[in-house]
């Protein structure tokens, strides 16, 4: 039987898969935003241990302690394609499209 993973442990490893994973994604050519690309659902398991919505007028300050009013996937820096694109790339969510109104607690100023 194995033993029960901890909280901490958990967000470390996840912190080191998005790491690795923006890495990879940072070593490709930048690329327009491709239609083809899968939106992200809340429901995904990755999207999930985000807090990943794709409405951040959604999110309950009370519980996500971190958002701020105005923060959304359009204003981090996470974000990546053209402007103006309602859907587009996020270096935390590989292969997939999020919304740009959206929001997940590692949402990042750009600066």
């Amino acid at each position: 039987m194995s033993e029960p993973i901890s909280r901490r442990d958990a967000l470390k490893k996840l912190a080191l898969l998005a790491g690795a994973a923006v890495a990879v994604e940072g070593s490709r050519p930048a690329r327009a935003a491709d239609a083809s690309l899968p939106h992200l659902k809340p429901s995904d398991p990755t999207a999930v241990a985000l807090n990943y919505t794709d409405d951040a007028a959604k999110v309950d300050p009370k519980k996500f302690t971190t958002y701020v009013l105005g923060q959304k996937c359009d204003s981090c820096l996470q974000l990546q394609g053209p402007q103006g694109q309602p859907w587009r790339p996020c270096n935390l969510f590989p292969g997939m499209l999020v919304d740009v109104n959206g929001w997940c607690r590692f949402w990042v100023p750009k600066s």
